[in-house]
């Protein structure tokens, strides 16, 4: 037997990557939390529309995402309804990750459940803190 050949060993490697890169995107958690179905409310007390440059339009107000969770906050001290919030596409913006890592990051931070509706569909945003923090 003779030594490989580098041929052999590139394939070896690129083939060690790409089965790396497969674990690594696959390695969420699969839990009965995240497998749970979406139950969807009948009404939701908060509904935000998408608007250009990862803001959010809150009661016809254009509102960045520190201003939003402000806004938010100020809605959960007051004592008035803040268990779900919907997210809908705006009419000249479509909901982007940013509109959606930000409004995750705001319902963890809250307390809330938060949901995109696109199209006819509504999914519920499902994130929690990290043991790290």
């Amino acid at each position: 037997m003779g030594a490989a050949s580098p041929r052999s060993l590139f394939r070896l490697f690129a083939m060690a990557c790409v089965l790396a890169l497969v674990s690594a995107c696959a390695g969420g958690r699969l839990t009965e939390k995240n497998m749970a179905p979406v139950v969807v409310p009948a009404t939701y007390d908060v509904i935000l529309t998408a608007a250009k440059e990862g803001q959010f339009d809150y009661m016809e107000a254009p509102l960045t995402p520190a201003d939003l969770r402000a806004a938010l906050n100020y809605r959960k001290e007051q004592n008035l309804p803040m268990k779900t919030v919907l997210l809908k596409r705006g009419e000249k913006a479509r909901i982007k990750d940013t509109h959606i890592v930000a409004l995750a990051r705001i319902a963890v931070a809250l307390g809330f459940t938060a949901y995109i509706q696109e199209k006819d569909e509504i999914q519920e945003i499902r994130a929690e803190k990290s043991s790290d923090q």
